[in-house]
């Protein structure tokens, strides 16, 4: 068994952050240079994004915003530490990280779908049980509303029939 890492193209993702200083206009074509590096070191880029300018969570190099890119590339392992080393000495980006990406074949995404479904049907249980007792107590607060009804039609006649006993001229 070999020590050495396996070569051929792995497959990465980068995140970084190109500081607020820019225009947007100029935080694209950084961005468009962040891609070129890649390219330049035969990476295929399989996905980019480009974010535009979001709020940091908290300060860093006291810049509050910043514009995102991300990137999804495959490149060798090697070169990945040259692109590393460009960019921290890159005054451009603010903050940037590469790590390694796991694709999914098949199985897995079947796999995800079905716990994806039966989530889905937990939910529309959960909700059609949530229906049900609603339902349930609806028709318990009309019930007692019926009886609360049917006592004061009850009083109402007592109180009729009390009347009618006191109007009596002979209680003895």
């Amino acid at each position: 068994m070999s020590k050495t890492k396996p070569s051929g193209l792995i497959h990465y993702e980068m995140l970084f952050i190109i500081p607020n200083k820019f225009t947007d206009d100029e935080a694209k074509n950084i961005f468009k240079k962040v891609g070129q590096l890649l390219t330049s070191n035969n990476g295929n880029i399989s996905l980019e994004n480009y974010w535009g300018k979001k709020k940091f969570a908290y300060p860093i190099k006291n810049e509050y915003y910043g514009y995102y890119g991300l990137y999804e590339f495959d490149l060798e392992r090697n070169l990945v530490a040259e692109i590393n080393n460009k960019l921290r000495l890159d005054h451009n980006i603010l903050r940037f990280l590469i790590v390694k990406k796991e694709l999914k074949d098949e199985k897995q995404l079947k796999k995800e779908e079905e716990i994806k479904a039966k989530i889905e049907n937990k939910k529309n249980k959960v909700k059609e049980e949530e229906k049900k007792e609603e339902a349930k107590i609806k028709k318990t607060n009309k019930k007692s509303t019926k009886k609360e009804d049917d006592s004061k039609i009850d009083l109402k006649n007592l109180d009729t029939k009390l009347d009618d006993i006191l109007n009596i001229d002979n209680l003895l």
